[in-house]
């Protein structure tokens, strides 16, 4: 039904961080409500020569998205791959069935144009080891990662867990270096909830950087 008028009796507009102005519950007043999609900073973890970066608290059914955000991540091998994995037991262990998807587009020092690639060998086909975000990550001190991973509706007990992850970085490779952009996608195939996220290298310790997780509203 249409709103006719307001009854400016029921005004509560009192200045909240992260509000916006909607209706009330009654159709008849309007008050301060959540902002569409707004990022609500749960934890930030800054690593100094860390075996992994783990997230076990926060993950739960408070939003239906959930986004890390990747601050200079610099690992301490070089070479070395960034890679991720969940857990459905607050983290005794991080073994959820995953499949994805992993291409890259990048440009070479000694090249004049880009180049996208598609790398099959690198996807998991309902593997449960560590799955790869970015590649031969370099570890002289010009060289780190920075990007985001999104997770959806992680605390679901009907459906699996989607993921989506975009990380910018300079990928060592030998004396052919690469400015490069990385993107992973695919989901956990697991209609339990999961309630932690372990990001680690594939070789070495996160040398240092920062992770920040958000949850969406």
């Amino acid at each position: 039904m249409a709103l006719s008028k307001v009854n400016f009796n029921s005004l509560n507009l009192t200045p909240t961080a992260s509000k916006t102005v909607v209706f009330n519950s009654s159709n008849n007043g309007i008050e301060a409500g959540d902002v569409g999609g707004a990022m609500n900073l749960i934890s930030t973890q800054t690593a100094s020569s860390s075996a992994n970066i783990s997230f076990t608290s926060g993950i739960d059914s408070t939003y239906k998205e959930y986004i890390f955000k990747f601050i200079d991540i610099h690992p301490a091998t070089d070479g070395a791959e960034f890679m991720f994995n969940f857990s459905a037991d607050s983290g005794s262990n991080y073994n959820v069935t995953k499949t994805t998807t992993f291409f890259t587009a990048y440009n070479a020092e000694s090249e004049t144009s880009a180049n996208v690639s598609y790398f099959d060998s690198l996807d998991l086909a309902q593997g449960t080891g560590n799955a790869n975000l970015f590649l031969n990550i370099g570890n002289e001190n010009d060289e780190a990662l920075a990007g985001t991973f999104h997770l959806f509706d992680p605390s679901s007990t009907t459906f699996v867990k989607h993921f989506i992850s975009t990380i910018s970085g300079y990928n060592s490779a030998g004396s052919n270096g690469n400015a490069t952009r990385q993107h992973v996608a695919g989901y956990g195939n697991t209609t339990s909830a999961v309630d932690a996220v372990q990001f680690v290298m594939s070789s070495g310790n996160i040398d240092s950087g920062t992770i920040k997780m958000y949850g969406v509203t």
